[in-house]
């Protein structure tokens, strides 16, 4: 019996070192559970043994031999409940038996703590056990391991609470002073991977977040996420989700600021592991933490980037009400929208009586068949709305696989009428946030009257440049055109054309039909000469064509053909005289000169029979 009781005191020895160790180590684990179990063996010859830990409505086996469902998901406490009502110690029940780890185990004891809080040791009986149990040390000995279990859970659970808080304060204290978004979110996954190894954690922020991030993120989408992260994001609450199909544990923490809600931190564990009311608070006071960060930061980072809109919008504004044209507007507002936004293809639309014109700043993507399903699908919207369109997902709309899935595209709008658009693309989806969306409607919205008030200029200007019965360009502007060619070109040539009579016709069949009359050789003149000079209303019945660059056989043959196909398509049928001047880089006529040249030669062609083109020399002009 002594030597039994020496053991005895012995044990208990042992068991207050472990206690004192486990209040010394710094590291949080399970080892003293295995020193317990080293004592039992040591002290008792219990060659076998486990503990059974109180976790809430679970016992859970610390034990890193067993399997993960005991490890993390235990046993329910419930089937201990009527198994201790009368006795601490008895045999293994088949519950605990059917289980391949216990197996082997004969008893079961009940090591009760405070608050009705309980642990079970379970053991393979020995000689030395049996001997035990029947001494008088044994109530007191089992007294005194119950409450060094409980302490050693206490002190574990402090342990973890202390190193978990000193994380959460280092990183809050961090938070408090950065605005890095990085940072930030660096700093949450390590945090938690530190506290939970072996799980996988994700961080799924809302589409609004900034994208410009080396942390590897996930984009929130209600039409993927599982009901559970759909409900923390809505709710604000932590949620649990078993999923059995893909076997594990989901825990979802909303990233929560004062204002809004920015994401989902998502542990995902092994589907046996339980999570502690410990465990949840610390990652609902971490994704706390970091919401209010993340909502700082995207602030700071907001109000820089408002400064720097309005600088935007302020100078593109600005260099918009410079008189500039068309094309150098649109070519202005093409480089804005590229360096704002990054978009792969973009394009600026004009509609004109409800037909769609593409401008020159646009990509060449649009002029394809595939980038014209793009203008259709935005026109059509136009047509009913006035609304600017914002798709995240362009893919989702249509049955068929499209390129580019990120689409904005903003209406130009002046008193209430659209008059043309512009469209951003970008292959990948969510690639513009809704920041971008906005500041984009802003650039758009300011520039539309500029664009608008300039398309009404180049009318105008095309109004004064062009006769408005003939559609032929006016006399200025054939003066202008004349007189910048006579400085920078080899050589051209200048016809002076008038329809033989005309003052009869007028007075045979009436204005209108002379008026028409002046449409049809205008017509003409436009199908024989086209891009290749000017052709201009000279005044009244007189008419001119200037060809810049053109040989002088060539020159002859062009006049010739003027006036000899002037009678087959007038009605009725007219003929002209005209006079030519052509001219050479050798001997450049001044301005004055060349219209004077032409005008002789017209003359001599009017007193000389009508209906016929001559050339302009020196000797022509003695003859007069």
């Amino acid at each position: 019996m002594k030597v039994h009781q020496q053991s005895i005191i012995h044990f208990k020895s042992d068991l207050l070192a472990i206690c004192v160790e486990s209040v010394d180590e710094l590291s949080i684990n399970h080892s003293q559970f295995e020193l317990l179990r080293n004592s039992l063996k040591s002290h008792l010859d219990i060659e076998y043994s486990y503990f059974l830990l109180n976790e809430g409505t679970n016992l859970i086996c610390p034990d890193e031999h067993v399997s993960l469902d005991l490890q993390y998901r235990g046993i329910p406490t419930v089937l201990f409940e009527n198994l201790f009502k009368k006795q601490i110690l008895v045999e293994v029940p088949h519950f605990i038996s059917e289980k391949e780890e216990f197996k082997d185990m004969t008893h079961m004891i009940l090591l009760k703590g405070q608050n009705r809080n309980f642990s079970v040791l379970l053991i393979k009986e020995s000689e030395k056990w049996k001997e035990f149990v029947e001494s008088d040390f044994f109530e007191d000995t089992l007294m005194y391991l119950a409450n060094i279990v409980q302490m050693l859970r206490k002190t574990n659970e402090v342990r973890l609470n202390e190193n978990q808080y000193r994380k959460l304060y280092n990183m809050t204290d961090l938070f408090h002073s950065t605005m890095d978004i990085n940072l930030i979110l660096e700093n949450v996954l390590n945090t938690i991977q530190e506290n939970f190894p072996a799980f996988h954690v994700e961080l799924i922020l809302s589409n609004d977040q900034d994208r410009q991030t080396s942390i590897p993120i996930k984009q929130f989408d209600y039409l993927t996420e599982r009901p559970s992260t759909i409900e923390a994001f809505v709710s604000g609450n932590i949620t649990t989700e078993i999923v059995e199909e893909l076997n594990y544990h989901l825990l979802n923490a909303p990233i929560k600021g004062r204002q809004a809600i920015y994401g989902i931190l998502q542990v995902r564990a092994p589907i046996s592991y339980v999570f502690s009311e410990t465990q949840k608070n610390f990652i609902r006071m971490l994704a706390h933490a970091s919401g209010n960060a993340l909502e700082n930061a995207k602030l700071y980072h907001q109000s820089h980037r408002l400064i720097s809109d309005l600088q935007l919008i302020n100078e593109t504004s600005h260099r918009l009400n410079m008189n500039l044209d068309m094309n150098e507007m649109l070519k202005l507002l093409q480089k804005q929208l590229i360096k704002s936004f990054h978009p792969m293809e973009l394009c600026f639309v004009f509609l004109e009586n409800s037909t769609v014109k593409l401008t020159d700043a646009s990509t060449d993507f649009f002029k394809t068949t595939e980038g014209s399903k793009y203008i259709d699908y935005v026109s059509n919207h136009f047509s009913k709305t006035h609304d600017s369109l914002f798709i995240a997902d362009f893919n989702r709309l249509i049955t068929k696989d499209v390129p580019y899935k990120s689409l904005m595209a903003i209406p130009m709008i002046v008193e209430q009428r659209i008059y043309g658009f512009s469209i951003v693309l970008h292959s990948e989806a969510y690639f513009f946030s809704f920041d971008s969306y906005k500041l984009m409607q802003s650039l758009i919205h300011h520039s539309s009257l500029a664009i608008a008030n300039s398309m009404l200029r180049s009318q105008l200007q095309k109004m004064v440049d062009h006769d408005h019965l003939t559609k032929l360009y006016a006399r200025s502007y054939l003066d202008n055109f004349v007189e910048k060619s006579l400085k920078t070109d080899d050589s051209g040539m200048f016809l002076l054309i008038d329809i033989d009579n005309f003052k009869r016709v007028n007075d045979s069949y009436g204005h209108h039909v002379g008026d028409e009359v002046l449409i049809q050789i205008g017509q003409l003149l436009h199908t024989i000469v086209g891009t290749r000079g000017v052709c201009a209303r000279w005044g009244g019945e007189e008419m001119a064509v200037y060809v810049p660059n053109i040989l002088d056989d060539e020159s002859v043959r062009l006049a010739k053909n003027i006036v000899e196909s002037i009678p087959k398509v007038t009605n009725p049928t007219v003929t002209t005289s005209a006079g030519l001047i052509v001219w050479h880089m050798d001997n450049r006529p001044d301005f004055q000169t060349i219209f004077l040249q032409a005008d002789t030669a017209l003359y001599y062609s009017k007193n000389n029979g009508k209906n016929q083109v001559y050339v302009y020399d020196e000797e022509l002009e003695k003859s007069l």
